[in-house]
């Protein structure tokens, strides 16, 4: 596992830098970017050692950035539907939000996807300087009638999974349909819902039409994944094709957006819940970290360094991250958490950030 020593904070007021020195634990702001504008995400691309930022103007639409160097971006032409393209009958697909990037396998420098509302994924392989509409998934018979916005006006695909190892191997996750699987580089997709329950359908355990916040797996068993699910938590150790709810009984881990997998133990995996998808608060006005240890039978809240009332955080799906055992989060009331020890104890980053979409370790 590489060191990562940079700290990404996607916010509503720009992009946050954090760094530490390497061998350290103290991490500094050192810069921002696109000050004043939303940053819906960033990355660096590990293959090629550019720099990524996704913006959400608003009134002006999308925008993407590249760096070569972190310091001077310029501005590429973002996704684009192709004209005719519709999200649904008399409905024109026009580029909403950029809400999902990944780089491609490692044998495939310069390839990159980027997922969208209104549910397409794009791909390019010349490092952004354009991109394509993977048709396939686009022309899924499932996605004009099953395929719908949850808590968006339309479809979007939050999260992206490449093989590192096989460049035809990726999966997608979209809410709301569910994740979806390819195995031929895109030309045919599988949904892998089986096991999950959607309690807002009118069949709950339709395939389609899902809700998952956000999927991640294990990077040491990638037939481990796991995900946040608007009806509770899930796992699956069959590389999606079956899961298993691992929500908690009795206790916090259930509800939220974000969720965190371990690099080398498939057994482990964070989560910061919150009340429910009507009260997006945190739980009894405390904040606290949910960590498993044995593959979601069992779950552990830890508190030390988190304020334990009058706390309002909710964390977004893209905001909590993991890199061996340092992890870190952001939420809602521009609050950035680090924790040294497997998320068992936290220190505050800041106080006094924008309201944070995401954080990423690179």
């Amino acid at each position: 596992m590489a060191d990562k020593n940079i700290l990404l904070v996607g916010s509503r007021k720009g992009l946050m830098v954090y760094q530490r020195a390497k061998g350290s634990q103290e991490w500094k702001h050192t810069d921002t970017h696109f000050l004043g504008i939303p940053v819906s995400l960033a990355a660096i691309d590990a293959h090629t050692g550019y720099w990524w930022a996704m913006l959400d103007h608003g009134h002006w639409g999308c925008k993407l950035h590249r760096s070569a160097d972190g310091k001077v971006w310029e501005e590429l032409e973002a996704p684009k539907y192709p004209e005719g393209e519709e999200v649904k009958d008399g409905v024109p697909a026009t580029t909403r939000y950029l809400w999902a990037f990944s780089p491609g396998a490692k044998s495939e420098p310069g390839t990159i996807y980027i997922g969208t509302e209104p549910g397409g994924l794009f791909k390019s392989t010349n490092n952004g300087d354009s991109f394509e509409l993977v048709r396939a998934l686009w022309d899924h018979p499932s996605r004009k009638d099953q395929w719908f916005g949850g808590g968006r006006d339309y479809p979007g695909i939050h999260s992206i999974l490449v093989n590192p190892e096989n460049p035809d191997h990726l999966y997608v996750s979209i809410s709301c349909a569910g994740t979806f699987e390819t195995t031929d580089g895109g030309k045919s997709w599988e949904p892998r819902n089986k096991g999950l329950k959607a309690d807002f359908l009118p069949d709950p355990n339709s395939e389609i039409g899902q809700d998952p916040h956000l999927v991640e797996w294990c990077m040491a068993n990638r037939q481990v994944m796991w995900q946040q699910n608007h009806c509770g938590i899930y796992r699956s150790a069959d590389g999606g094709k079956n899961w298993a709810d691992i929500s908690e009984a009795n206790g916090p881990a259930n509800f939220g957006f974000a969720i965190a997998a371990s690099e080398t133990n498939p057994q482990r995996a964070w989560v910061v819940p919150g009340v429910s998808d009507m009260l997006r608060v945190a739980i009894d006005g405390a904040l606290c970290v949910c960590r498993t240890d044995d593959g979601g039978v069992t779950w552990k809240a830890f508190r030390k360094g988190l304020p334990q009332e009058s706390a309002y955080d909710i964390v977004y799906r893209h905001a909590l991250d993991v890199v061996g055992n340092t992890l870190a989060f952001g939420t809602t009331t521009g609050n950035l958490y680090l924790s040294a020890d497997d998320g068992e104890s936290w220190e505050v980053l800041s106080h006094n950030l924008p309201m944070i979409h995401s954080v990423a370790f690179c």
